[in-house]
């Protein structure tokens, strides 16, 4: 009772390898939101112009593959994405705005050396996460979590980031309203369509759904119905104006220490503790539910110790690589699971090597990074509503 009913594919087996690479890619248009909406946020506040965004982005999106594959390969061996967590910008955001750093006049030596606080930082709060993991010292302490009390944790999980859902569709209405529209209906309503005895609407309403109304957007642009409005209201609307097409190369292998060396202040790595912890229980709600969802048996407390301690290397990777974020189980792609009915592992993996091919491929992947937000925010209404709302059932079983 406490599994996701009607699973067609579960963590071990596998639709074909068509199917397969269909679904990681669906995975990792999903998991675009997050990496390109950090550092649209934080980059411009550092003083980086539109190539140093870019360059984020890719960086980001090249670690999260990375952490991806290691937590899928060693770590838990569930089928979650590991992306950027929104936890870490308020301690990110105190580190912009640190005096010494805002005293700098050069825009560009200004983001450097915010970018440099900011690794310092990540490098020294992850060995929380690696002491607490691979110590077994989180196993300890998960031996004490009872269903009924995880529950609570997972549903907040997905209804707790729901600001980054409706808000940002009423931001562009035109794009965000139907989006959200088409996709609940495919996933929804029209789930039983079969072609070819494949249920294409339920198991790619996310691609089918992005497709049609990016090309809407894009026509809308085209056609000048936002010449006249608002900088913000084009900003978010338009398919041309995140800059990241023009801005990106063509290759660019991200590399450790890549802007330089890192910088260590106690005031800082205190602050990004405080966003490590709350990463690890996000992630720990995070693999409960993915395990629910993906019909896989619910990790014992060394797996789950051990999937923490992998992250913390994550965390680490991120301060090494320069992402401006840390990093956390991805709950939208978790919902994903429980949308498209496939918790296959091999599908989380293609995700990753789709993360890793296209940070390198710079304009490809920038032209995917494209998406308006307000896209990826009508995905967000759904997806955490389904994680949240399969824990509250679970709630309900408890009780009963």
């Amino acid at each position: 009772m406490d599994q996701l009913q009607g699973l067609e594919y579960c963590i071990d087996s596998n639709p074909s390898w068509g199917e397969s690479i269909a679904l990681g890619f669906q995975h990792y248009i999903l998991a675009l939101g997050t990496a390109v909406m950090i550092p649209t946020f934080l980059v411009p506040l550092m003083g980086g112009d539109h190539g140093d965004k870019v360059r984020v982005v890719q960086t980001l999106l090249f670690v999260q593959g990375i952490n991806t594959l290691i937590q899928t390969l060693f770590g838990t061996r569930l089928p979650t994405v590991i992306g950027g967590s929104y936890a870490f910008m308020v301690p990110i955001m105190s580190i912009i705005h640190d005096p010494a750093l805002t005293r700098i006049e050069d825009d560009h030596l200004r983001f450097l050396s915010s970018m440099r606080a900011v690794q310092g930082a990540l490098i020294v709060s992850s060995s929380i996460q690696i002491i607490l993991g691979y110590s077994q010292l989180w196993a300890i302490c998960s031996r004490f979590f009872s269903p009924l009390g995880m529950v609570p944790v997972i549903s907040l999980l997905g209804f707790g980031l729901f600001d980054r859902g409706f808000p940002v569709v009423g931001r562009c209405v035109e794009i965000g309203v139907p989006m959200l529209i088409l996709f609940v209906t495919f996933s929804q309503y029209l789930k039983n369509f079969h072609f070819r005895q494949l249920p294409v609407l339920e198991r790619f309403a996310l691609l089918i759904s992005v497709t049609v109304i990016w090309a809407y957007a894009h026509l809308l642009t085209a056609s000048g119905a936002y010449k006249h409005r608002p900088d913000l209201t084009q900003g978010n609307c338009r398919t041309d104006r995140a800059y990241l097409i023009s801005a990106a190369p063509w290759i660019k292998i991200p590399y450790p220490l890549q802007w330089g060396a890192p910088t260590f202040d106690a005031g800082h790595c205190f602050g990004m503790m405080a966003a490590v912890i709350v990463s690890l229980i996000e992630s720990t709600g995070g693999y409960k539910a993915a395990s629910r969802l993906a019909s896989a048996t619910p990790p014992p407390a060394h797996v789950l110790s051990r999937g923490i301690g992998w992250q913390g290397i994550g965390i680490l990777l991120s301060g090494m690589f320069g992402t401006l974020s840390g990093c956390t189980v991805s709950a939208e792609n978790v919902g994903l699971l429980g949308s498209t009915r496939v918790g296959s592992r091999r599908v989380i993996q293609i995700a990753a090597g789709f993360m890793i091919f296209f940070s390198i491929l710079g304009k490809f992947g920038a032209l995917f990074a494209s998406i308006p937000f307000p896209i990826f925010a009508a995905l967000y209404c759904v997806l955490f509503g389904l994680v949240g709302e399969w824990q509250s059932f679970l709630l309900l079983l408890h009780f009963l």
